[in-house]
Order: C-alpha cells, then sequence, then structure tokens
C-alpha cells in the first residue's frame, strides 16, 4: 500500500504570475500615492483613495475566487466519479446514498480501490466513519494528482 501523499500546488502561470503581480504592485502603487495625498480635503486625494479601494478589493478577488470555483468544480466533478464507479462496480446507483454521506465522505470515498470501494461504502454509512477514518481503511489507495 502506498501511503497518501500531500497534493502539490499547481500554478497557472497568466494567473500567479502575471495578474497577481500586477494587481499587487498596483495596490501598493495606490497605497503610496494615496498616502502622498492624504489630509488633503481635495478631488486628488479622494480619487486615489477609491482608486486605492478598487484594487484592493480586485486583488483580493481575484486571488479567492479563482481558487474557490476550481475547488467547488472538482468538487461536483469527483462526486460525478465516484456515482460512476459505484454504479459500474455494483449496477446501482450511489444517489440514494448520498443524503448518508457528507461530501467530504465521498471525497475520500475517491482514493478507494474498485474491489473496496462498495464496502467501504457502506461501512461509511453504518458506522459514520469520518474522512480520515475512511482514508485509514483503504487497502488500494488511488492517489489524485490532478487535484488544484
Amino acid at each position: 500500500m502506498t501511503p497518501p501523499t500531500k497534493n502539490k500546488p499547481m500554478f497557472y502561470a497568466p494567473h500567479h504570475f502575471v495578474l497577481v503581480p500586477a494587481a499587487l504592485i498596483m495596490v501598493i502603487y495606490t497605497v503610496r500615492r494615496y498616502l502622498s495625498v492624504a489630509g488633503n480635503d481635495d478631488e486628488i486625494s479622494r480619487l486615489w483613495f477609491s482608486v486605492m479601494v478598487l484594487a484592493i478589493i480586485g486583488l483580493g478577488a481575484l486571488v479567492m475566487l479563482r481558487q474557490h470555483y476550481a475547488l467547488t468544480l472538482q468538487d461536483r466533478l469527483l462526486r460525478l466519479e465516484v456515482r460512476q464507479r459505484y454504479f459500474e462496480l455494483t449496477g446501482q446507483r450511489l444517489q440514494p446514498l448520498e443524503t448518508q454521506l457528507t461530501l467530504k465522505q465521498i471525497l475520500s470515498l475517491r482514493f478507494a480501490g474498485d474491489a473496496e470501494l462498495p464496502a467501504l461504502v457502506q461501512a461509511a454509512i453504518k458506522e459514520s466513519l469520518s474522512p480520515k477514518d475512511i482514508q485509514a481503511r483503504i487497502q488500494d489507495f488511488q492517489f489524485d494528482p490532478m487535484r488544484v
């Protein structure tokens, strides 16, 4: 049995090495420009304050949304993958049993080999196994190197 390993971070060059650094530079620049005119009650100081706030919000959104959307989509795809594998192995749908499983349990079940998946699904339901307990019971661990 191969022990589970941690997923390595994946980088999307346009996002990580172009957009995020550019947004970070914009934030730094606008903060410095605003600080040079802060305290003045004129249009220029209000303009730089507005641009600074927009740059900070844009950077935050850029950083947070990319990972959130990717993981949400992957969770949906992985649930479908476990459903398909369960159906291929048992001839029965997993969907009726999913109400008794959490998403994290289903995502942990994807690591199980074909021979142990059906029994592990039943054990997870009957014994309310945590995701870590599910992974500890897996004998034929199928690591997922494509998870972001």
